[in-house]
């Protein structure tokens, strides 16, 4: 072969090698998110306003895909699927990570925070900061809070003092800090999927049930379940989690961005997530399909005395630190 056409080779498949490696670089990052819930819930409406926010940003840098209704994975799932890389954002609820630390039990515990403010509070501070790391050594790291809501106590007959719950069946979130919680009051907790609670309540194979107001409204728990106690006894929140070997293998430079983004879209998820609360607990009232109790100071205060001794069985798997600082964040 001539020396021109060597040089002619060489300099195509230099190009090439050029033309690839651009290529290369000019793939996006894919962030896949994988939630369970419908595109109108809060969760729903943060995960659109994140790749909204991201697609305005880093449009070619970074591409978000969002997963709802469970299409890629239950929240069951979701978390060994990130260790294996398959999803790289998902928001289970608090309640699903007690395989990985027991720290974040403290968001079951009942009456332990007074409102919403309070649950911010202590999330926004330096204790429920800390938490947000708690599941790093499981190769985990929590990036933000988002809210449900309170959760308020359906039966099929009036709940107004926790002697109207004995020997009625609950079904629960799979945690043993609710267990304990019914048990606190005579009942019997019963864990059992989400997807199955509005068949349970309408084949009366269990009594009762305890969710957010938007909770339900949306699954139609009130079509169902002739009264609603107002007793705003729990918090219904979900972790905002990544991989840490996907988090910390983002660029530098672009890390932040996407940090600021998702920080924007969950304080939009949480202002959806207050905003629905109001107004489905009016819908509810206004069905006249179920019957919405408050309860008295003194009635209030009978759930309290009954469930508060929950605190101290879960003491020293939390830690005690924890509660402390969640008291004074009321």
């Amino acid at each position: 072969m001539s020396k021109s056409k060597v040089l002619l080779v060489s300099l195509v498949v230099a190009a090439a090698l050029v033309a690839s490696a651009s290529v290369v670089m000019a793939k996006p990052i894919v962030i896949k998110f994988s939630h369970v819930v419908a595109e109108n819930t809060p969760k729903g409406q943060m995960a659109n306003k994140f790749k909204q926010l991201v697609d305005e940003r880093l449009g070619g840098k970074v591409l978000v895909e969002v997963f709802p209704n469970s299409q890629l994975f239950g929240d069951n799932k979701v978390l060994e699927a990130m260790l294996l890389g398959d999803v790289q954002l998902a928001a289970p609820s608090l309640s699903k990570f007690k395989k990985y630390t027991k720290s974040l039990q403290i968001y079951d515990l009942p009456f332990l925070f007074s409102n919403m403010g309070a649950v911010e509070k202590f999330q926004q501070g330096p204790e429920g900061q800390k938490l947000l790391m708690s599941i790093k050594s499981k190769g985990l790291i929590g990036l933000g809070y988002l809210h449900n809501g309170l959760k308020q106590l359906s039966a099929s007959s009036p709940l107004r003092v926790p002697a109207d719950a004995k020997s009625k069946k609950f079904r629960i979130m799979s945690s043993d800090v609710l267990a304990a919680q019914f048990e606190a009051v005579g009942a019997m907790p019963l864990k059992k999927p989400f997807s199955e609670v509005f068949t349970l309540l309408q084949t009366k194979a269990i009594d009762g049930q305890e969710n957010t107001w938007s909770n339900i409204y949306s699954k139609k728990f009130y079509e169902v379940q002739p009264y609603i106690t107002e007793s705003n006894h729990g918090v219904l929140d979900y972790l905002v989690i990544t991989s840490t070997e996907f988090w910390t293998g983002l660029p530098d430079a672009i890390r932040p961005q996407i940090k600021k983004a998702l920080d924007e879209a969950i304080a939009f998820g949480n202002k959806v997530a207050a905003q629905k609360a109001i107004a489905d607990r009016q819908k509810i009232i206004d069905s006249k399909r179920s019957e919405v109790l408050e309860l008295t100071a003194a009635e209030r205060q009978q759930w309290v005395d009954a469930m508060k001794p929950v605190w101290k069985k879960f003491e020293d798997q939390i830690g005690k630190n924890y509660i402390d600082a969640a008291i004074k964040s009321n």
